[in-house]
């Protein structure tokens, strides 16, 4: 049975598990191998810890999925980042800023849970319209979206994946979608 609740700090390393094995499974074919392959839980885990999302006054709450004591999923959501800036916040605008579960998890409602939970967090902040940004050859989480009820408002913007040994980024397109927080 799925439980949710927020994260703490000694949840970094199960969060930057379920992270990179979403980033690993959801992203194939489209973002760059040599990224995914060097993906790290530890440096993403000490990412994690250095941002601090745990902590209560932090601007952004992070909430965990767990199924019999193992985090299964989690979703981040806050305040609006303008120019998808955590350092410039619109108080007027919520943001479910990321949520990935497990790719052995997928289809089994735990990511329409999450979604649930930042939503009524992000009601329960006085918000009543959010966004989510997504890549757009991300086909399964873009159905993901437009089934809870979010849809593309027209805005884009282009995600630099950096690459090793000097080379250039790679540039991939994120379609924003809205959506509204009634009750």
């Amino acid at each position: 049975m799925l439980t949710i609740r927020r994260e703490e700090p000694d949840d970094a390393e199960a969060v930057a598990r379920v992270h990179v094995h979403g980033w690993q499974a959801g992203y194939a074919g489209f973002m760059p191998d040599e990224v995914l392959r060097r993906l790290n839980v530890a440096a993403w885990a000490q990412r994690r810890r250095d941002v601090g999302t745990a902590d209560p006054e932090h601007p952004f709450t992070t909430l965990l999925g767990e199924v019999d004591g193992l985090v299964v999923g989690f979703t981040t959501f806050g305040p609006y980042r303008r120019d998808q800036d955590r350092d410039d916040l619109d108080p007027t605008v919520g943001e479910v800023v990321a949520i990935y579960v497990e790719p052995a998890c997928w289809g089994d409602g735990t990511a329409a849970a999450l979604l649930a939970a930042a939503r009524a967090g992000l009601h329960e902040r006085g918000w009543t319209d959010y966004r989510l940004w997504v890549l757009a050859d991300n086909r399964r989480a873009r159905r993901f979206c437009e089934r809870a009820g979010l849809s593309p408002d027209g805005e884009q913007s282009t995600y630099q994946v950096p690459l090793a040994g000097g080379s250039p980024p790679v540039g991939l397109v994120e379609l924003r979608y809205a959506g509204r927080l009634d009750g």
